[in-house]
């Protein structure tokens, strides 16, 4: 018995070890990431090739690794130096070792007599935003483009947010009668911080803990989502009523799809349609799991193409629709480097593409709801705007009744902005088609 005991705690401790090590080698990998061009700035000025895109791809992902650890997250050191020499002489070679040995201690000793080269915010527009996106680690078309929208200083607020460790929401899955206070008492047991929602009922925020909730299987059960509030309030304007059928135009992943349907407490549908074959699977999959298969009907297709969109037509009918996530940066570190600015005309057109569709599929007096993560104007209020000129028969229908004042703009529209409410950056426009 003393020696089963002594197994299962040997066992549990290697168990937490490893939970430990996991969740740090989750937050480096991310914050290198995160921190990228701040980075690469530091490692050139301390190189004699000031020209680092020659470099092996594996040391420059070592050296930025190390460069974070001793520069951001303060860990000691010698001890950062000691084991990025030795991951550089096991996975390339001791050459390798050496150069890395010599740039991180350059570093040390900078960050030690507070030097480090870091480049000074001055000169003309493109200079400043060029000096702005090296210390706040962003791309320089980003940093002209939230300037001339939001102003230096609002600018300067988001990228700080974008660079923050991200928080996260769980909304209560009620479709399986599990309530927000059965997800805090599991929490208060897992000893998990949190804070409700002061907005939504099923809600709850937790800052850190998230790795530990999925541990115990709340998710893989159905008991709760990961769910980010904004996008919980942007259902709140669809307004899903028992008894309705409601159509998601682009609906994988899905959480948009299962929040809705949860609202429509076993009676009514939710048509989920996808181009995506693989994603409506796991769609399918998940609210099998949360008890919601019953009101929840995939469609595999483009909705710019749909054959049968006359049978599908609704009074309510949502489009999240595709765009540049530039709200939610926080969350997807990797997303402000794979983003580039030609994207952003071939996304407008896109939305263009999919609103048109999407207004076919709205019956007379019915709604549509276009929402993106986004926070850029062009792809938000500008969209609106020009779909409303090719479509007269809608309107705009404020959204004041349906979330907090807060996040209701001038023009009646949904916004979340992240400095402001703590949330990913989102929005929406709640528009009635004519009678």
């Amino acid at each position: 018995m003393i020696l089963d005991w002594l197994s299962l705690s040997t066992i549990l401790c290697c168990t937490l070890k490893i939970f430990m090590l996991w969740s740090m080698v989750t937050d480096i990998v991310g914050g290198t990431i995160r921190w990228r061009r701040y980075l690469d700035h530091l490692i050139s000025s301390l190189c004699h090739d000031k020209d680092i895109s020659s470099m092996e791809p594996l040391l420059l992902q070592i050296l930025r690794i190390g460069f974070y650890e001793i520069v951001k997250l303060d860990m000691p050191p010698y001890a950062v130096v000691d084991e990025n020499v030795r991951l550089a002489k096991v996975a390339l070679r001791p050459g390798a070792g050496n150069m890395v040995n010599g740039i991180l201690r350059k570093l040390v000793a900078l960050k030690e007599d507070e030097v480090l080269p870091l480049p000074r915010v001055e000169g003309d527009d493109r200079a400043q935003a060029r000096a702005l996106a090296t210390l706040y680690s962003h791309p320089v078309w980003m940093v002209r483009r939230w300037t001339k929208y939001l102003g230096q200083e609002e600018t300067i607020k988001l990228m700080k947010w974008n660079n923050s460790e991200p928080s996260f929401s769980l909304r209560a899955n009620q479709a399986r009668g599990f309530s927000r206070d059965d997800l805090v008492m599991q929490l208060n047991a897992l000893k998990v911080p949190y804070s409700v929602s002061p907005h939504l009922d099923e809600f709850v925020r937790v800052k850190t803990g998230l790795q530990t909730v999925i541990h115990a299987g709340l998710l893989r059960k159905g008991l709760c989502s990961v769910q980010d509030e904004s996008a919980g309030l942007v259902v709140s304007i669809v307004d899903p009523q028992p008894g309705e059928t409601v159509i998601d135009c682009c609906a994988a992943p899905g959480g948009k799809t299962l929040y809705m349907a949860s609202r429509l407490c076993g009676q009514g549908l939710v048509f989920a349609v996808d181009v995506n074959r693989g994603r409506l699977r796991i769609l399918k999959e998940t609210a099998k799991l949360h008890q919601l298969d019953g009101v929840v009907t995939t469609v595999h297709a483009d909705l710019r193409v749909l054959t049968d969109g006359e049978a599908l037509k609704s009074n309510k009918v949502l489009l999240d629709a595709p765009c540049s996530g530039l709200g939610v940066l926080s969350k997807r570190a990797d997303l402000r480097w794979n983003r580039k600015l030609e994207d952003m005309e071939d996304l407008k057109k896109l939305q263009d593409e999919l609103l048109d569709a999407a207004a076919k599929l709205v019956k007379p007096g019915g709604v549509l709801v276009y929402s993106t993560c986004s926070i850029d104007p062009e792809e938000n209020e500008e969209r609106v705007a020009a779909f409303l000129l090719r479509h007269a028969e809608f309107r705009i229908d404020p959204v004041d009744r349906f979330v907090p004042p807060d996040f209701v703009t001038d023009g009646g529209f949904y916004f979340s902005n992240p400095v402001k409410h703590s949330l990913d950056g989102s929005f929406a426009a709640r528009l009635v088609r004519a009678s």
